[in-house]
């Protein structure tokens, strides 16, 4: 146990101190970590110890990182993406295996040769994302298409896990490969094999779009937190146990899963619980690539080395480079695209183990190789700098902007927090006008039941700073907080001030001590829940009682106008002096109950400005 606690300390403390300096320096989080591994490695401080085991346990990170990845891609979305998926990542992953297939049949048997092709073809879909992501290039042209590719890589894993044995070079009688907990899949007939796997696949779709809705109400109405927390990463592991158990890829698995619940109400909440995990994994993950770097082999064969890193940047990024003007990629976002994906991929190292196992690839062969990729997957972050620091300069285009037909920006430019009896009919209000809010309430069965009404409405604590990133804080204009309670409404207010003052914020409050209250943290756009009631219900009263309708409305507009100019008046005292308070109180009261008592002919100009528009903090 203090063996573990140590490495995990150094771990940790290794990326506390290295990335910080790295993002500082421009370097950005991923090569942060990837250069804390190289010093707390074998190689270097000699501060850790078995890497093959680490990194075995963090790409879990990288299933995780899938997930979160299916959550944001709706199938509809998924469905519009089918071309550039097909098309381009195809072109890319077939065009890549036989070029570096084709070379290195010169010097390695031929199912060696197709072996490395295939698994040099990938690149890293942790490391890309991850810095598109910092970059602020996901949403972009390129970035998609990026993306598309990094998907069908993803995809494509799968029948390269089915192809390598067959390829192999010795027969082994039980590589153990497809083994599992539960059973050996490779026991059972091929056809039954094809079957089981097809209803695994059909169980993971099934658990999403069913019965996940369910569970998740449930564990939501406990309101404990680190149930929701538990649940979500059982969701992960679990559906990553079937998909190992069945010899399938477990990050297909929750990516599809992901897929799935991109429609639930409960895709927040998912995000915003799994993102620590998954981000800690993928740094540790990172920090393994680093270490696992062995100096003295590069050393014997630096020359070698040296070719192989070479070859592949620039043979996977001649391939992408004839992808991208293929599929009519305009030229300045070639170069990103291309150099995005030139190097190879953490499932490099996956499938190495599955040829080595399986007695297709020798250990001498897969050496260097495994130092070539590691290598490579360093120097991406170099390559995205070279782009925005040198290509893209001098193309006049250092960050390429964000195409003008992605309304979703636009859509959400509000937040909605809170949809209660007054959210409900706030949201249909500027839904009605052509708003489409971001909604979030904190009440499952509340959230269940609007659904049904055909409201896009997302179950969360949006006083998380991790879930209101997530609901688009950083890009939307305003946000309405329409909260019942007063504690969550000023966090919420303190956390928006402090993180996103951009944000404008309009909130209600429950009475005049709220809007009190509410005024300390320097809110303007006030309105108190019953007053406008009150008001109207009153105006509706005067009416029954034989008022003229228009003198019954004029009415209620001084009222309104009155009492808004007295309220910051009163807000100035009503701490310190609360005698004085009082007495402001009854003033008021009593100047407004004469005004009103008026003959409304003679008062015709009050009246008249009573008419202009008042102070929003009613």
């Amino acid at each position: 146990m203090e063996h573990f606690l140590l490495q995990l300390f150094i771990f940790l403390t290794a990326a506390a101190i290295a990335v910080p300096l790295a993002k500082k320096c421009g370097l950005g989080s991923v090569l942060g970590y990837l250069i804390a591994g190289i010093i707390i490695g074998p190689f270097c401080l000699s501060l850790i110890g078995d890497i093959e085991e680490v990194m075995h346990f963090t790409e879990f990170g990288v299933v995780m990182m899938l997930f979160l990845v299916g959550l944001e891609l709706k199938p509809s979305l998924l469905w519009k993406m089918k071309t550039p998926i097909l098309g381009m990542g195809g072109s890319q992953v077939v065009l890549t295996s036989i070029l570096i297939g084709g070379i290195a049949s010169m010097f390695l048997p031929w199912q060696q040769a197709v072996a490395v092709g295939l698994t040099v073809s990938l690149s890293s879909t942790a490391i890309v994302l991850q810095t598109l992501r910092e970059k602020g290039l996901m949403n972009t042209s390129p970035g998609r298409s990026v993306f598309s590719v990094l998907l069908f890589q993803d995809l494509a894993v799968i029948p390269m896990l089915a192809v390598l044995p067959l390829l192999a070079t010795l027969t082994l009688q039980d590589s153990g490969h497809h083994g599992s907990v539960f059973f050996d899949i490779t026991t059972l007939p091929g056809y039954l094999r094809i079957l089981v796997t097809l209803l695994a696949i059909l169980f993971v779709f099934l658990l999403g779009k069913f019965a996940s809705r369910p569970i998740f109400r449930t564990i939501a109405a406990t309101r404990v937190r680190e149930i929701f927390v538990a649940a979500a990463l059982a969701l992960v592991v679990g559906i990553s146990l079937l998909m190992s158990a069945v010899g399938l890829s477990p990050a297909l698995g929750t990516f599809l899963a992901g897929v799935v619940l991109a429609d639930s109400e409960y895709r927040h909440e998912l995000e915003s619980d799994i993102e620590p995990f998954k981000g800690l994994l993928l740094g540790i993950f990172f920090i393994s690539i680093g270490a696992s770097l062995n100096f003295t082999l590069i050393g014997d064969k630096i020359l070698l080395i040296a070719g192989l890193v070479t070859g592949l940047i620039a043979i996977k990024l001649f391939v992408l480079m004839i992808t991208g003007m293929f599929f009519k990629m305009p030229k300045s976002e070639r170069w990103l695209f291309g150099l995005a994906l030139a190097q190879g991929g953490e499932f490099a190292f996956v499938l190495f183990q599955v040829s080595k196992v399986n007695g297709v690839l020798p250990a001498e062969t897969i050496e260097p190789l495994i130092s070539a990729v590691a290598i490579s997957m360093f120097l991406a972050p170099l390559l995205f700098l070279l782009h925005e620091k040198v290509i893209a300069v001098r193309q006049g285009d250092a960050v390429p902007p964000k195409d003008a037909d992605q309304i979703s920006h636009k859509e959400h430019r509000v937040i909605l927090a809170g949809f209660g009896r007054l959210g409900t009919d706030l949201g249909r209000f500027l839904i009605s006008a052509g708003i489409k809010p971001v909604i979030l309430d904190h009440d499952a069965a509340n959230v269940d039941i609007l659904r049904k009404f055909g409201f896009e409405v997302y179950y969360g604590d949006i006083t998380r700073l991790d879930l209101l990133e997530a609901a688009g804080a950083a890009e939307a204009e305003l946000i309405i907080i329409t909260m019942g309670n007063i504690d969550k409404k000023r966090e919420l207010i303190e956390l928006i001030k402090k993180h996103y003052p951009h944000l404008k914020i309009a909130v209600n409050a429950k009475d005049r001590s709220a809007t009190y209250e509410l005024m300390d943290l320097g809110i303007t756009t006030i309105r108190r829940e019953t007053f406008g009631s009150a008001l109207a219900l009153g105006q509706d009263a005067l009416k029954l009682l034989g008022t003229d309708p228009y003198e019954a409305y004029k009415l209620m507009r001084i009222f309104r106008k009155k009492d808004e100019d007295t309220l910051p008046e009163l807000y100035s005292i009503h701490r310190e002096d609360q005698a004085n308070y009082i007495s402001m109180y009854q003033q008021h009261n009593a100047d407004l109950e004469k005004l009103m008592s008026m003959d409304l002919e003679e008062d015709m100009e009050e009246l008249d400005r009573a008419w202009s528009g008042g102070n929003p903090s009613a």
